[in-house]
């Protein structure tokens, strides 16, 4: 017998075990007035019968409960009144827990396979909160009354715990409440209404049931923090309420809001102020990107009806203007502002001694709370031979002033696409090897091709799939070698630039001698509120990821702030439900939320809603109609799951999606908003409505179009 039928031959048994229970209204059995009626003679039966009234009333107990029949309460008071308290409570505990066992491998065998598929990004979360802390989540459940049990066993069916898990967290967090009931069976013969069971003592022990939980975790959560942090003395007096570590965008941020709240606060920087989004990263790299664009954009002209324009240069002087742009920046992020703003700015190497003390400069500084926001480091790989040679990333490529004639940029992501457009555009014959199967692979197939076609119109080469093997130094002239399969090529360079990603800055500072946890991918070990496992020290920023954007570890900087400097008064999850980002290349590709794969992977019934940006006026005016937007939408509806945009101005025109999917707006609210003409916005309003006339009603249509006929009458 196959699995499907197995299923059918389950869910005939089921109903017609439910028909059945209907049919002979069993249910008026099961009543508090039947019971109140027949406690003397069950009584009576069970004095002389005990063995049989025990497997009889367990029997009935489980049925009740697995198949999810009202009763369960009555039959708790039964076992009071009839079994008395101590036998009536091992009855019930574990009567109610062998068929809340049964309702849940019901509910695992027909509906999490269906349920996983359709509803799998919203179960990802509860699962993943399953794997971390789901013998807690279910004792919360369990021991709050208010939360129907027969829903709870459905609903853990659909999640991964184990059986066994669900059964001994089952059985310990009913047993309270099993035990209050049995209790009031107990008192039976005082009781004239199943309300009455709600008595002030009644309802004040359930709420004590209901704090328990969250006291317990509490408790545990001291005791956790309490095993590293009681190795240390604690100050009597603290020199601030906050040290940040880092003055990039998290450490900036962090030191800001704490000063901003009238807190003591102080920023360490070792090196330049701004970090690496101002220095080496998100500034100089758009400053680059800004004048490759102007040269490109020259050799364009006659598409513009120019009939020439010169575009001769130095790329010195061009690198000198990207050092200029940063120079121009650098008083938002400067030592003088953040002093005047009220943080102490210091300059030093900061070395952690414990949780409440750093030391720098030579002197010891006291602090309530730590934020490490250290960031993160380009990624070298241990390639042989690399050793040899010298190479370029993204910490040193600002210091490049003569043009390389033959550059390799070793990875195909954001950064290595971005800086490998820059500098073909200027001149230079660039070769991207990208060991995925496609560029910018965090991609749908069709942004990453649109991409690839665009490089290579430009003239780029591209070596997808192939993986770098080696570095050599030949006559004088460097090479590297990759594979690709049994193909392998030698490739010459002037200079390789190495994109291949970034590495939390998590050693030279005092976490390894304090054993401050880290994730496998040499990340900060953080949880919800972004605490380490020392409870007063936080991390935030790339050093503790998931997302090593500038915006998220400003957005998370907020979060480390507040808790460290508030709690445990008041804290804040972080929230990562709505993340943007965009890769710079020309055209730009911006993204928030899920793509087609992700859906794909995650069983969610999608539809694609695409608009051309070449179908837009404000575009073809400009001269900008490369690239595409789509949008994906559960079937039917008009809610925003993710948006892609591929085209001039994407991360701009992607801000409107984040606003919709953040106060959950859908495609009907930018549909109805007025956008300026003409503009590149009017994109955001026409893909909305590629979608609603997707969604047209077609039958009521026919209705009108019959109805503007009769009128013409």
């Amino acid at each position: 017998m196959n699995s499907k039928l197995k299923k059918i031959v389950l869910i005939l048994f089921l109903a017609v075990i439910i028909a059945l229970y209907n049919y002979y209204d069993l249910g008026k059995y099961i009543t508090f007035e039947n019971l109140k009626s027949q406690k003397e003679l069950l009584s009576n039966f069970t004095e002389k019968n005990l063995s049989l009234s025990i497997l009889a009333y367990s029997l009935l107990y489980v049925v009740t409960v697995a198949f999810g029949f009202p009763g369960a309460t009555i039959l708790t008071l039964a076992a009071g009144a009839i079994f008395g308290l101590v036998v009536g409570t091992i009855l019930v505990s574990f009567a109610s827990t062998i068929g809340a066992s049964i309702n849940f491998l019901i509910s695992r065998y027909l509906l999490r396979e269906s349920f996983q598929k359709k509803f799998s990004d919203k179960l990802g979360s509860i699962n993943k909160g399953i794997q971390e802390d789901g013998a807690f989540y279910l004792f919360t459940l369990r021991m709050v009354p208010i939360f129907p049990f027969f829903l709870i066993n459905l609903l853990m069916g659909l999640t991964r715990i184990p059986l066994v898990t669900f059964f001994v967290v089952s059985q310990v967090g009913m047993l309270m409440g099993t035990i209050v009931y049995v209790n009031a069976g107990t008192q039976l013969g005082r009781i004239v209404t199943p309300k009455d069971i709600f008595s002030i003592k009644l309802i004040l022990s359930f709420a004590l049931l209901g704090i328990l939980p969250i006291l317990a975790k509490t408790i545990l959560n001291y005791v956790k923090g309490r095993k590293y942090i009681s190795k240390y003395k604690k100050p009597k007096h603290f020199d601030y309420n906050l040290i940040a570590i880092g003055a990039g965008s998290a450490g900036l941020v962090t030191s800001y809001i704490a000063a901003t709240v009238r807190a003591k606060v102080a920023l360490i920087e070792k090196h330049k102020m701004g970090g690496d989004c101002l220095n080496t990263g998100c500034v100089p790299s758009k400053a680059l990107i800004a004048v490759s664009k102007k040269v490109h954009l020259a050799k364009k002209a006659n598409e513009f009806g120019l009939d020439m324009v010169k575009t001769d240069f130095r790329f010195e002087s061009i690198m000198e203007r990207v050092a200029g742009v940063v120079k121009k920046i650098e008083p938002h992020d400067s030592v003088e502002r953040y002093t005047n703003l009220g943080v102490e700015c210091i300059s030093g190497n900061a070395k952690i001694i414990s949780p409440f003390e750093i030391e720098v400069n030579g002197k010891v500084l006291t602090t309530r709370s730590i934020v490490v926001a250290t960031g993160a480091s380009p990624l070298v790989p241990p390639i042989p031979g690399i050793e040899n040679i010298s190479y370029l990333t993204s910490d040193n490529l600002w210091d490049l002033r003569k043009m390389p004639k033959k550059l390799v940029v070793l990875g195909g992501g954001p950064i290595g696409c971005e800086l490998a457009q820059c500098f073909l555009r200027l001149g230079a014959n660039v070769t991207i090897i990208e060991m995925a199967p496609s560029l910018l692979v965090r991609e749908d197939k069709d942004v990453a091709d649109y991409i690839t076609e665009t490089f290579s119109k430009e003239g780029m080469h591209l070596l997808v799939g192939y993986k770098a093997t080696q570095f050599l130094k030949e006559n004088g002239k460097n090479f590297i070698v990759c594979e690709s399969g049994e193909e392998i090529k030698k490739i010459e360079f002037d200079e390789v630039l190495l994109a291949l990603g970034r590495k939390a800055n998590t050693k030279g500072f005092g976490l390894e001698e304090m054993d401050v946890k880290l994730n496998a991918n040499g990340t900060i070990q953080v949880d919800e509120y972004l605490r380490t496992n020392y409870p007063n020290m936080y991390a935030c920023g790339d050093v503790a990821g998931p997302y090593q954007f500038t915006h998220v570890a400003s957005h998370q900087a907020w979060y480390a702030s507040v808790n460290a400097l508030f709690s445990p008064f008041k804290k804040f999850k972080a929230d990562y439900r709505v993340i943007p980002w965009t890769t710079f290349t020309d055209p730009e590709v911006a993204r928030v939320g899920i793509n087609e794969a992700e859906a794909k992977v995650q069983g969610i019934d999608y539809e694609v809603a695409k608009y051309e940006m070449e179908e837009l006026d404000r575009a073809i005016a400009d001269g900008e109609t490369s690239g595409f937007m789509k949008v994906i939408t559960p079937k039917g509806k008009d809610k925003i799951l993710g948006v892609t945009i591929v085209g001039y101005h994407a991360g701009d025109l992607l801000a409107e999606y984040v606003l919709a999917m953040k106060y959950g707006l859908g495609l009907n609210k930018i549909l109805g908003t007025i956008h300026t003409y003409p503009t590149m916005s009017e994109a955001n309003k026409y893909l909305a409505g590629v979608w609603k006339k997707a969604h047209a009603p077609l039958e009521l249509l026919e209705y009108v179009s019959k109805f503007h006929t009769w009128r013409r009458r």
